[in-house]
Order: structure tokens, then C-alpha cells, then sequence
């Protein structure tokens, strides 16, 4: 069982999407008064939730989440930030909570007002949906999904101080995915006890190694939030010390699945692709030519196309903004040594490239002769679907 003590989930069909048989609003509910930490886009232009979330976290006393797909509410001006407003209160009211304790997630068409017509009962309709267990927390991450193929949970129980937490998150995203997170939107729910501070340092620290370490195509959204909600049900007082670090652990393993399952449902993707960079001076200077390898559209054409292609990998490490020496760099893909201290490397090409075409997982090793720093980042090729379901979004 994933579901932490003291939390009950919904997730309705309130008519925002066109298909009946997809649900398109959830609705998160701890029992009891609960920390709250929140981290969000990094994009000038942000949703109205993003503005609302930003006011009321890091806080304690929280009590929930309300989130519809099929709309953003993002470039919707006051009457955009009114609605998200008017969801959290409609939430309240239907939880029995009051309105600062809600807070609010939207993903979907950007520019579009909220339909409040159909959101205002479908939250009602949700408050009376609300049950405990994981039957209802799936119901849930179901609600969030947009061009998502399948829903995306992830959980861990551990034994703390004699007590057992679990860990329960959510996510979604399959497209306009960029480092700093993306259209994608995360809820963690645990029953550990945690002070506001640890929580925010946790997940903000988890976050920069987890979901900042994803891309599908590099575009940064409007939306993207990663909220934790954590309402101390386990019992006993606020984790510290060793205990802490346990927690943070397994959030991280939890944050760190749902943070690859983006990836590898990346709209129209045939790969998955794993970045290892290693070497580094810091751990800054991997991220980033990770993140800039992991956006080349012709880095991603090649791995869907099988091509070996590894002077495409290099040259896009050239151009991160990084210094480094060209002459110590390595690159290995899917164990194959393709390019040595800054020298090609014989290799046979038709082996290398079915070792590709006939692998959903693509690894691509890059090492440098900087330093000890590295970091894993997920992203994926780029295909014709890719384009077409892009094409088609909005209309």
C-alpha cells in the first residue's frame, strides 16, 4: 500500500476535457493540518496556481490540493488569479477547511480561461468522491494527466525511529519538459512529522536532483509545481538528524522514479535516453552540459534514427558554456567506447547502431577530465509523432 496515513484522494470527469472517459479533476486531503513546501517554474511567465502556491507555501496548518487538467489558467491576467483563488475556496468550503489551507494546480491549453461552470460542482463532486487507499490515490493521478499514456505514481514505506512512513507521490508531463521542471506537475503526500523548514530544504534540494534533471524538449512551462504535504500522522515529534536524512532518502528514490517515468513517456518517444556526466569541476558544470546535450534536436534525431552520431553529442558539450579540455573527454554509448581523450575510437557501426534501435534505453556516458562532480539526467529522442501530436494540441 503506497497511500500515507490520514490522506484520502479523488479524481472526477467534471467535463473541462472533451473525452467523457478521461478524468480531468483531483482533489488531495490530509485529515488533519499539514506542512506544506512547494517548489515552482523558474519562467517569467507563470499560471495563476504558480502565483497563488508561491503566496502560501512553505506554511503549516495546510489541509490539500485541488488540480484540474485540460486548462492551465496561466496568461489569464486577474480574472485567471481569480479563479484559482475562487478553486481553493470552493475546495474549502466542500473539505470543510478554510480557503488559505487549499491550494491549487492547473496543466493543460495555456490562454484559456477556467470553465468554472464545470469546475465549481466537479469539486464538490470530488469532496464527495474523497476516500483513502490506493484505488483512490490512482483515481487521482489520473485526474492530472493531459497527452500523458498512463499515470505516473510512486511510493516507499520505511521504518523511522520504530516508526513507519510512507511516502506517496504523483506526477505529470510528457511534453513541454525542460530542466527547472515543466509542464509537469508533482503532489508528494507523506505522514511524517517535518518542520517547515526541513521540508522545503528536502524537497528543494530532491527536486534540483530529480526533476530538474528530466527534458523532453527543453521548454520550460508555465505551470510547473512540485508540492509536498506532510501531516505528521506516523506520530512523534519532528524528524532531525539521522532520521531526517532517512526520510530525504527515500524521498528522493520516490521523487527520482516519478522524475524518469516523464521521460519515458515523452510524447511520440521511441527512446529513453540516460545521460551520465561525469568529471566535472561541479556539479553545475555536469548539469548544464547534460541539459545542453539532452536538448539537441540533432543529438535526439540521431538516437532516433540509431545513428551512432557521437560527434553530435561532443559538440553540444563544446557549446554549454563550460570550460573544459577538449583533449580528456570520453563517450561511451550503451557500453560502446565511441570517442578517447578527445580522439575517435574504431568502432563497428552496424553493431553500435542495432544496439540502439533495438533498446527502449539509450546510454550515453560522457566524462571529462575536470574533476570528480557528475549527474544523471533523463531526456528522450525526438520523433516525426513528436511533431504531429504538437501540431495538433490545440486544435
Amino acid at each position: 500500500m503506497l497511500s500515507p496515513t490520514g490522506f484520502r484522494f479523488a479524481g472526477i470527469y467534471s467535463g473541462v476535457k472533451r473525452n467523457a472517459l478521461k478524468l480531468d479533476l483531483s482533489l488531495v486531503l490530509s485529515d488533519r493540518p499539514a506542512v506544506a513546501a512547494g517548489v515552482y517554474t523558474q519562467n517569467r511567465v507563470f499560471a495563476a496556481p504558480v502565483a497563488l502556491d508561491r503566496s502560501r507555501t512553505p506554511a503549516e496548518g495546510m489541509r490539500g490540493v485541488v488540480i484540474n487538467s485540460g486548462n492551465a489558467n496561466a496568461c489569464t491576467g486577474d480574472r485567471g488569479l481569480g479563479d484559482a483563488e475562487e478553486m481553493a475556496r470552493v475546495a474549502a468550503e466542500s473539505c470543510g477547511a478554510t480557503e488559505r489551507q487549499m491550494l491549487v494546480l492547473s496543466t493543460g491549453v495555456i490562454g484559456v480561461f477556467l470553465p468554472m461552470d464545470k469546475i465549481t460542482p466537479g469539486i464538490h463532486a470530488a469532496a464527495r468522491a474523497l476516500a483513502a487507499g490506493d484505488d483512490a490515490l490512482l483515481n487521482a493521478a489520473r485526474g492530472m494527466l493531459t497527452t500523458d499514456t498512463t499515470h505516473k505514481v510512486a511510493g516507499r514505506e520505511i521504518t523511522i525511529g520504530g516508526r513507519t512512513v510512507r511516502i506517496a507521490g504523483m506526477a505529470k508531463g510528457a511534453a513541454m519538459i525542460g530542466p527547472n521542471m515543466a509542464t509537469m506537475l508533482g503532489v508528494i503526500v507523506t505522514d511524517a512529522p517535518l518542520e517547515v523548514a526541513s521540508a522545503q530544504e528536502a524537497l528543494r534540494a530532491v527536486v534540483d536532483e530529480t526533476f530538474n534533471c528530466i527534458s523532453v524538449d527543453g521548454h520550460m512551462s508555465t505551470n510547473d509545481t512540485v508540492l509536498l504535504l506532510a501531516n505528521g500522522a506516523a506520530g512523534g515529534a519532528p524528524l532531525t538528524g539521522a532520521d531526517l536524512r532517512a526520510f530525504r532518502e527515500a524521498l528522493h528514490e520516490t521523487c527520482g522514479e516519478l522524475a524518469r517515468a516523464i521521460p519515458a513517456d515523452g510524447e511520440g518517444a521511441t527512446h529513453l535516453i540516460r545521460l551520465d556526466v561525469t568529471g566535472c569541476a561541479t556539479k553545475d558544470a555536469a548539469r548544464q552540459i547534460a541539459r545542453t546535450v539532452a536538448d539537441s534536436p540533432l543529438v535526439k534525431t540521431a538516437v532516433a534514427g540509431a545513428d551512432p552520431n557521437w560527434g553530435r553529442i561532443v559538440s553540444a558539450a563544446g557549446y554549454a558554456g563550460i570550460e573544459f579540455d577538449p583533449a580528456g573527454v570520453d563517450l561511451t554509448i550503451n557500453d560502446f567506447r565511441l570517442y578517447e581523450r578527445g580522439a575517435p575510437v574504431g568502432f563497428d557501426t552496424p553493431t553500435v547502431s542495432a544496439s540502439i534501435r533495438e533498446h527502449r534505453e539509450t546510454r550515453v556516458v560522457l566524462h571529462f577530465a575536470e574533476g570528480n562532480a557528475s549527474v544523471r539526467f533523463w531526456t528522450t529522442d525526438l520523433t516525426a509523432e513528436y511533431v504531429r501530436l504538437n501540431t495538433d494540441y490545440f486544435t
